[in-house]
């Protein structure tokens, strides 16, 4: 069964962090002012987003290997979902803005909530079985790291990378994948220390 490593602790935390620094720069309402820095922060957020999902399937497949395909999947529909929602209300809305086309802005920005739902509750999904075989592998040691990651999860559903409660989400997700990574390193045969895989 695999193991956690330094490599995927650092993937687990370092994504939601650099989302987060990235979130910083996310215009609170997209104006025709801010349509360009809005569509080109989604371009750069497209590929970071889906590396959200792997958190989970990391902590999951350390633990059990049913599970770690199960939050595998979750993983997956968060990342096409979330992804749609990135593409239509990010990169899309921003285009109709710097295009002047106001009225397809409901339209896209409605479809792209609706998808990026999806997304989310796929998250929340697959971080709630991470935690679950994170809590079965190191106890109430892992429970701290639970409620950070699932608290964030939750928040990010509901404010994106907005500052300041999207990119608090992101920074209680990295702190709470550390946390989980720290208590599963205190149970044996969960985490091991080689940088390889």
């Amino acid at each position: 069964m695999p193991h956690l490593t330094r490599w995927t602790v650092g993937v687990a935390v370092g994504v939601p962090l650099g989302i987060a620094l990235l979130g910083l720069t996310h215009p609170a309402h997209l104006t025709f002012d801010d349509a360009r820095r809005w569509r080109d922060l989604h371009v750069v957020l497209l590929p970071l987003f889906p590396l959200l999902g792997l958190a989970p399937w990391f902590v999951a497949r350390s633990v059990d290997r049913t599970y770690g395909v199960v939050a595998a999947a979750l993983g997956y529909v968060y990342a096409c979902f979330y992804t749609a929602l990135d593409v239509l209300a990010g990169v899309g809305a921003g285009g109709l803005k710097l295009a002047h086309d106001r009225g397809g802005f409901g339209v896209v920005f409605g479809l792209a909530s609706d998808l990026g739902q999806i997304g989310s509750i796929a998250l929340i999904a697959a971080s709630a079985l991470a935690c679950g075989c994170a809590l079965r592998a190191a106890r109430w040691v892992a429970a701290p790291g639970t409620a950070l990651v699932l608290a964030g999860d939750f928040g990010f559903m509901q404010e994106h990378v907005y500052w300041p409660g999207g990119g608090l989400s992101m920074l209680t997700i990295a702190a709470g994948w550390g946390a989980i990574a720290w208590a599963m390193r205190r149970s044996p045969g969960t985490l091991r220390p080689a940088a390889a895989g």
